[in-house]
C-alpha cells in the first residue's frame, strides 16, 4: 500500500526542480525511518511513521508557489541551499545563529560590492536544519517526560514524526552538491574544463534521472547499519555540507560524460545512489542524536516554585 500511495502521489503532481525532486526526498525519508535502531521508541519506527515521513520528504517544496503563497516563498526559499563560497565571507567558522550570520554578511558587504551578500542569495541551509533538529529534540524531551508520568503521548508522538519528516527535507537538500554552491545550475565564471553553462543540470540530475533510474532498494543497501555518533549539531552538520560541497565539480564532470542522460552511465548511477544514501544516513543519525540529546533534562527554571 505504501508504494501504491507513493506512486499515486507522483503521478498526480508534476515534478519540480528542487533538491532530489519528490522521488529522492521520499526515498531518503523512508529509508532513514526504516534504518532507525531498535532502542528508539517503537512509534517512530512503525510502518505508519515511515509512511508519514516519506510523504513529508517533499513538503517544504510544496510551499514554493509564488502565485498562491508569495510571502511563504520569500521567507523559506533560502532555507533549501547555501552557497558556501559566498557564506565564507561571514567568517570561519560560520556564526551559529541565523541572525548573527545575516549581520555578518551585511558587515562584509562593503568589501564585496560585486556580490549580493543577502540571505536570499547566499542561503540559510544549516540554520533551518539546526532549528528543526532542535524542535525535534524538544518534542522528544517532552515525550520522555509524559511517558515517565504515564500520561498520553499520542499528541507529542505526532509532533515528533512531523519534525523528523520536516528535518529530512533539509538534510536531503544538504546531500545534493548543487545545493551547496554558486555553481547550482550551470557553471559560472572561468570554465577551462568546458562544463555545461545551460540551466538544466540541476533538474536533470536530481529529478529526471532519479525518477527514471533509481530504486529505493539501490539506496537502502548503501546505508550503514549502525548510526555514527554526533557531538555538536551545528559543527557536525557543517562538516556534512562541506563534504557535499567537495563533490560539486564531480557532478559537472559526470554530466559532461553524459552520466545523467537517459539511463546514464554506471558512474553516474553509483554517484547518485551514494548521494541519496548520504542523505538517508545523515537523517537517520540526526534523529538518533536528537533522541540521545533529549535525555538531558532542562535546567531548573528561575520561575519554578
Amino acid at each position: 500500500m505504501r508504494k501504491l500511495f507513493a506512486a499515486a502521489l507522483l503521478a498526480a503532481t508534476p515534478l519540480a526542480s528542487h533538491a532530489w525532486g519528490r522521488t529522492g526526498h521520499m526515498i531518503i525519508n523512508h529509508i532513514a525511518c526504516e534504518k532507525l535502531p531498535a532502542d528508539l521508541p517503537a512509534f517512530l519506527r512503525s510502518p505508519a511513521a515511515c509512511t508519514q515521513m516519506e510523504y513529508q520528504g517533499p513538503e517544504p517544496d510544496r510551499w514554493r508557489s509564488k502565485a498562491t503563497e508569495p510571502e511563504l516563498v520569500a521567507a523559506q526559499a533560502p532555507e533549501h541551499f547555501i552557497d558556501l563560497e559566498w557564506a565564507a565571507y561571514a567568517g570561519s567558522p560560520l556564526p551559529r545563529n541565523r541572525y548573527d550570520f545575516i549581520r555578518a554578511l551585511a558587515a562584509a558587504q562593503p568589501q564585496h560590492p560585486d556580490i549580493q551578500l543577502t540571505p536570499e542569495k547566499v542561503g540559510l541551509q544549516p540554520y533551518v536544519t539546526t532549528e528543526v533538529w532542535e524542535r525535534l529534540k524538544s518534542a522528544m524531551r517532552d515525550y520522555r517526560a509524559l511517558e515517565k508520568d504515564h500520561k498520553d503521548t499520542k499528541p507529542v508522538e505526532a509532533l515528533i514524526v512531523y519534525y523528523a519528516g520536516w528535518l529530512g527535507h533539509y538534510v536531503a537538500d544538504g546531500s545534493q552538491p548543487l545545493h551547496t554552491s554558486i555553481q547550482y545550475n550551470g557553471w559560472t565564471g572561468p570554465n577551462p574544463n568546458g562544463y555545461t553553462t545551460e540551466h538544466k543540470i540541476h533538474s536533470k540530475f536530481e529529478s529526471t534521472y532519479v525518477l527514471n533510474n533509481i530504486k529505493e532498494s539501490d539506496v537502502a543497501s548503501k546505508v550503514p547499519a549502525a548510526p555514527v555518533p554526533h557531538g555538536d549539531i551545528f559543527d557536525d552538520y557543517m562538516g556534512y555540507l562541506n563534504a557535499t560541497n567537495k563533490l560539486v565539480e564531480k557532478t559537472y564532470q559526470l554530466e559532461k560524460a553524459r552520466g545523467f542522460d537517459d539511463a546514464g552511465t554506471p558512474e553516474g548511477k553509483a554517484f547518485t545512489i551514494e548521494r541519496l544514501a548520504a542523505g538517508a544516513t545523515e537523517l537517520r543519525d540526526l534523529i538518533v542524536f536528537a533522541w540521545q540529546a533529549s535525555a538531558v533534562p532542562l535546567p531548573p527554571s528561575k520561575y519554578a516554585d
